[in-house]
């Protein structure tokens, strides 16, 4: 297997990368890292199938009556005035008729029966009248009116899902449907979680003490991991201190296939997470045009086994919206391709602004918080009054993020601008 990220890609360190240079070398280095499972249909929601998927049985497997009603062969039937047949058996789900039908008679049926051999139709019960001698069927039914084709849902040998395909509740229908009780999955990524700094506290731990802050960041990305189909598990608070990182990190490495650190992503003197990443593997330090998170490591670090794929690092930045924000927009698909899917870039809607914005200067990709607004002329995105990158509140007033290209200025109450939601990385509306 080809290492999931090669060196040579990611020495972009003399310029800023725009947004989309970012996505591509991403995209374009990166492989799958975990080995294949099977496990049960039932633990399967979220996982990424290793192979496609084809149906070994048509769905539905016989052809079957979609009501209660009566079954008989249209060809005896009186379109234009109805016809009168006896009634002489019955088949309901699970127990079909096991003699051929005569022409010129009824069967009563349920929905979800086997269609009697010789049978082709059903009218519905609501529409008949019955008597001693039969059931009266009214006019005007079609041939095969309420009858469900075998295979007219899924035929035989039709490929389900692909290579890559991240299985959701409506698919595991769809595996069971045919049969299947367990899939071969990638295995989920293990992601382990790190804030770093002094001056950062675990909240709950106490009254906050001059110039120190409740570590936001870890909690937040915590519940963020496993919208991209991995598991998460949190390292702590790590010191700045050189030797005590540099060992926590090679530590770790061993043990999980993803290390997100948030904070110490940049070149200050007690950036030691940068200078660990140096000594243990590679490390690149990206400095990408976009606001807020334009600081953003990534690298890797060979495991001491010589048959792992070297574990990824990425360091992210301090501020809780820079870290949602590089979150959703690398992270987020880079462990959704990691762990075997393929890379999704969001979708944007092309929405009216209910704001006005002046003095935009055009050369980096800008990501605000919005919020989705009801107007007389239908659904507009207002914009959070403020830019700050740590300000948290503005992420919780979003519904998403206004995504204001490099080459874009000034912009004006109506101008159509692209609205991701929060939806679209499994983040519910608040």
């Amino acid at each position: 297997m080809l290492p999931p990220v090669l060196d040579d890609c990611f020495a972009h360190d003399r310029r800023l990368l725009t947004h989309d240079e970012a996505i591509a070398l991403l995209k374009a280095r990166t492989v799958p890292i975990g080995a294949a499972e099977h496990v049960p249909l039932s633990v399967s929601v979220g996982r990424t199938l290793t192979a496609a998927v084809a149906a070994s049985v048509a769905v539905p497997a016989h052809t079957n009556t979609a009501v209660d009603g009566y079954a008989f062969r249209h060809a005896d039937y009186d379109q234009a005035s109805g016809t009168r047949f006896p009634i002489i058996g019955r088949a309901t789900a699970g127990h079909p008729m096991q003699a051929a039908v005569a022409p010129n008679v009824a069967v009563r049926i349920f929905t979800g029966a086997v269609m009697p051999t010789g049978s082709d139709t059903v009218v519905m019960q609501e529409d008949c009248t019955t008597d001693s001698a039969g059931v009266r069927i009214p006019s005007g039914l079609k041939l095969g009116a309420n009858v469900r084709k075998a295979g007219e849902d899924v035929a035989h040998g039709t490929t389900l899902f692909g290579a890559g395909h991240t299985l959701r509740p409506q698919d595991l229908a769809a595996l069971a449907s045919v049969g299947l009780g367990n899939v071969s999955c990638y295995r989920r990524l293990r992601v382990g979680i790190v804030s770093t700094g002094d001056e950062i506290l675990t909240a709950g731990s106490g009254k906050l003490p001059l110039g120190h802050v409740y570590d936001a960041n870890t909690p937040m990305l915590t519940a963020l991991v496993p919208l991209a189909g991995a598991d998460v598990e949190q390292l702590g608070i790590w010191p700045d201190d050189a030797e005590a990182i540099r060992n926590k990190l090679a530590t770790a490495a061993e043990q999980f296939d993803v290390i997100l650190t948030s904070g110490g992503a940049s070149r200050g003197d007690e950036d030691h997470m940068a200078a660990a990443l140096d000594v243990l593997g590679s490390r690149h330090f990206w400095q990408i045009a976009i606001k807020p998170g334009r600081p953003m490591m990534f690298g890797q670090i060979k495991r001491s086994n010589p048959v792992a794929p070297p574990c990824i690092v990425v360091g992210l930045p301090g501020n809780p919206v820079a870290v949602f924000v590089c979150f959703l927009m690398y992270v987020f698909p880079l462990l959704q391709k990691l762990g075997g899917g393929h890379w999704r870039e969001p979708r944007r809607y092309r929405l009216p602004a209910s704001f006005t914005f002046k003095g935009r200067k055009p050369g980096r990709r800008e990501f605000w918080r919005g919020m989705l607004v009801d107007t007389p002329e239908g659904l507009a995105v207002d914009k959070f009054a403020r830019d700050g990158s740590g300000l948290i509140s503005g992420l919780r007033a979003a519904d998403g993020l206004i995504d204001i290209p490099e080459s874009s200025g000034d912009v004006a109450r109506g101008d159509l601008i692209d609205f991701i939601p929060f939806t679209e990385f499994g983040i519910g509306a608040g």
